[in-house]
């Protein structure tokens, strides 16, 4: 039977992940790899797009079928401070991201690729809660130097997608209630929800809060001052967003082996493991004062999230701050790109209009 579908399209440095998703369930996933193949050499961004559109482009004619495509959604990329919400793409849009204009990632791409794609079919292209929303209150953004402010940059995408899932689930209005959501995955997101709008958060990226698999996290400064003098600003960042945290420590960023250490009685592996729970639980803690304390419920997601020793190990530091916890375990980005399509299509959400 003939559905209405929406194509998701995420694209990485080393993959391209597509889906397409009718309002009910998935239709097709497939991840494309680009190991061995004439992208991996590219180093532009820009320089890529026509062959990842091309493999896109495949698979589509392949999976389609019967269904009709009514819209297409791409990876938001690193598209400067904006608020949450879902962004038609446009010339501006695309000009900043496939041209780098605020940082290059590969994530960059999926505005113009999901363009593209749209352009063929005559349908509306998306992007959705990039991670470079920005919904900070003016006293979060204060660093303690001036001309260092502090930046949001976190998984606004499977954030907002969990917390609109969580309000289904509990029966709450999203503008009547206020969250803590845990992102755990390669990087880590702490952020307070106030009536939908996230307030404050740690910076996933680099020099916030927790550290995680790969990340450094917050660090002393007096210790981070003698490193840089050390290291070049290009190797520095490197280190601290790529290898970091549990990787720099126990030689793995896989929390599955780290895991399987600590149930085994590894003690070094137990240290690491409870430190980054310890730093996990106290950035929950910061951030339960953001809201007063006047929190519905505590929601864990992100890959960390299906391992229940992690949960419960959280819990038992945070359970004292509100009654519910709330686990969505997955990066869920797909699904969540597609969910954004549909409130489009079907005006039950704002399509905003993106200015650079």
């Amino acid at each position: 039977m003939s559905e209405e579908v929406v194509l998701t399209i995420n694209p990485g440095s080393t993959s391209t992940k597509i889906g397409l998703f009718s309002r009910e369930k998935e239709i097709h996933v497939e991840k494309i790899d680009h190991s061995g193949t004439a992208i991996a050499d590219m180093h532009s961004i820009k320089d890529q797009l026509p062959l990842r559109s091309k493999y896109i482009t495949e698979i589509l004619n392949n999976s389609l079928g019967d269904n009709k495509l009514v819209a297409v959604v791409g990876r938001g990329g690193l598209v400067g401070p904006v608020p949450s919400g879902i962004y038609e793409v446009n010339e501006d849009l695309m000009d900043v991201t496939i041209n780098c204009l605020y940082a290059s990632h590969a994530s960059n791409l999926g505005a113009s690729l999901a363009y593209e794609v749209a352009q063929k079919y005559q349908i509306p292209s998306y992007i959705v809660d990039p991670v470079t929303v920005d919904e900070m209150i003016p006293e979060a953004r204060i660093s303690g130097v001036p001309g260092i402010e502090r930046r949001s940059r976190l998984h606004a995408l499977n954030i907002n997608a969990v917390v609109r899932q969580t309000c289904k689930d509990l029966g709450l209005k999203k503008e009547e209630s206020n969250f803590i959501v845990v992102h755990m995955g390669g990087g880590i997101s702490v952020a307070p929800i106030n009536h939908g709008r996230i307030i404050d958060t740690n910076d996933a990226l680099v020099g916030m809060g927790p550290f995680s698999p790969e990340r450094a996290g917050a660090l002393p400064l007096e210790g981070l001052m003698k490193l840089c003098q050390e290291n070049s600003l290009k190797d520095m960042k490197i280190k601290l967003t790529k290898n970091s945290g549990i990787k720099a420590y126990l030689g793995t960023n896989d929390m599955r082996d780290v895991v399987k250490r600590v149930k085994d009685g590894d003690e070094k592996a137990t240290l690491i493991y409870n430190a980054m729970i310890y730093q996990i639980s106290k950035e929950i803690g910061a951030m339960a004062t953001t809201l007063r304390g006047e929190i519905d419920a505590i929601v864990f997601t992100g890959g960390m999230a299906y391992e229940d020793l992690t949960i419960n190990k959280l819990w038992e530091r945070v359970s004292f701050i509100c009654d519910q916890k709330v686990v969505i375990p997955g990066e869920n980005e797909l699904e969540s790109l597609a969910q954004g399509g549909f409130l489009a299509i079907d005006k039950q959400q704002e399509v905003l209009e993106y200015k650079k």
